[in-house]
């Protein structure tokens, strides 16, 4: 039997349509209209467990994903459960969607600010994986952006959110340990490969967009797909300015200046030292030591973990505590010290991804917002800088400039590919 337009909206208003508590948020549920749309840029292996954190909140709806590999675009598809239709190469395509609240950004390094920025220009929210930045002048105008915009950042440094690295930070700045004598972080060292000739670009890989602002270079499998256990590009100058240091540094940085108190500014002299392939694709720093010396005195001695332990050691009078994510001490006594009601009480966060959602919803500051996530990238790229130069720097943590020294000023930037700019 066939019913006309009229007759069918005539026993829809005599009968009404039954709808699911899902769909009204009961039952432990929450409503579409409760929720926030989410879009997932740069599905390769960190997007994995990132992508996991967001699908796991019941108020957040994934909407689209976008790589330039398709079986990455392809994967993430299936995971976050969106049509192909969905799933982009371009991510431009992706920004330009209006019922896309936030987008989670996972992509190589020297593609963070500018997709960033892309996404912070068309009104969305953004989580971005560290490092923040390539160069610090470009991580200064994605904060930039953020305050133009009224976005609500979150910096991928999930260290911050963890319990242990709160109460750390929260004995050192409250003198529990006492008078703060020095930091000192152990941070994994970088890594060396030999040559890799040129090879022809797999089917399904768009390198052309996957260079993007970079160089434009042969295509080999090591520089794009991962090379004993990592990507390649990690280690590779074009696409991570200071190689390991920031890649994976800049987690123990934001620690130990959350601890020192600058997690806001900077050092104001660093001084640095390390060891570089001599041949092979892989070109930025292996081992290393590094002074960053702080307006108060106090100095981050940072390493290789080849030198010392994995994490960040604060040094005081009474003792000291070690930590990353957990918690050590010695004397084991400070980890019974009170925090009382007149002390400093540290940012505590539900969980990274939670954190970030929570503030879409009421637009409060994440955690680790842009100015935090700039301040951490910056010390961990001014070390490189120090590093590359051999000598020490001096640094002007408000005008982000070295004092005196053009040569080191011109590694504060670098120029992008055209026609990608920010």
């Amino acid at each position: 039997m066939s019913l006309s337009r009229r007759q069918f909206i005539g026993q829809a208003i005599a009968f009404p349509t039954v709808i699911s508590s899902s769909s009204l948020g009961l039952a432990g549920t929450v409503a579409p209209s409760n929720r926030i749309t989410m879009g997932f840029i740069g599905c390769g292996g960190r997007m994995n467990a990132v992508m996991g954190e967001f699908l796991r909140l019941p108020d957040v709806q994934p909407l689209a994903v976008s790589d330039v590999w398709r079986l990455n675009r392809e994967g993430a598809a299936k995971r976050a459960g969106v049509q192909p239709s969905d799933a982009y190469v371009d991510f431009r395509e992706l920004v330009a969607r209006f019922d896309i609240d936030t987008v989670a950004i996972a992509s190589p390094d020297h593609w963070h600010v500018p997709q960033s920025i892309a996404a912070i220009e068309t009104g969305k929210d953004v989580y971005c994986e560290k490092p923040l930045s390539n160069t610090i002048s470009e991580g200064r105008r994605l904060v930039e952006a953020v305050q133009r915009y009224g976005a609500v950042f979150q910096h991928g440094t999930q260290l911050h959110s963890t319990g242990g690295v709160r109460r750390a930070c929260e004995l050192v700045r409250n003198g529990k340990i006492g008078k703060l004598k020095e930091v000192v972080i152990g941070s994994p060292p970088g890594r060396t490969t030999g040559l890799h000739p040129e090879m022809p670009v797999p089917d399904g890989l768009e390198y052309d967009l996957w260079l993007g602002p970079a160089p434009v270079e042969p295509y080999t499998h090591a520089r794009v797909f991962r090379e004993g256990g990592l990507p390649g590009w990690y280690f590779v100058s074009d696409y991570s300015k200071a190689g390991w240091i920031a890649g994976y540094g800049v987690h123990d940085l934001d620690i130990a200046q959350w601890g020192l108190g600058f997690e806001r500014s900077g050092p104001v002299a660093i001084e640095g030292e390390g060891v570089y392939p001599t041949s092979g694709l892989f070109d930025t720093i292996t081992t290393y030591r590094i002074e960053f010396e702080y307006a108060n005195g106090l100095k981050i001695i940072m390493t290789d973990t080849g030198q010392n332990r994995h994490g960040v050691k604060f040094i005081g009078e009474n003792g000291w505590v070690f930590t990353r994510g957990s918690i050590s001490a010695e004397p084991n006594t400070l980890l019974r010290e009170r925090i009382g009601p007149d002390d400093v009480h540290l940012y505590n966060s539900p969980g990274h991804a939670r954190n970030f959602i929570d503030c879409v919803k009421s637009r409060a500051e994440t955690i680790t917002p842009a100015e935090i996530a700039h301040r951490a990238t910056s010390t961990a790229l001014l070390g490189g800088i120090a590093c590359q130069l051999r000598r020490k720097l001096r640094w002007d943590a408000t005008e982000e400039q070295f004092i005196n020294d053009p040569q080191a000023d011109r590694l504060l930037s670098c120029p992008m590919r055209h026609p990608w700019a920010v």
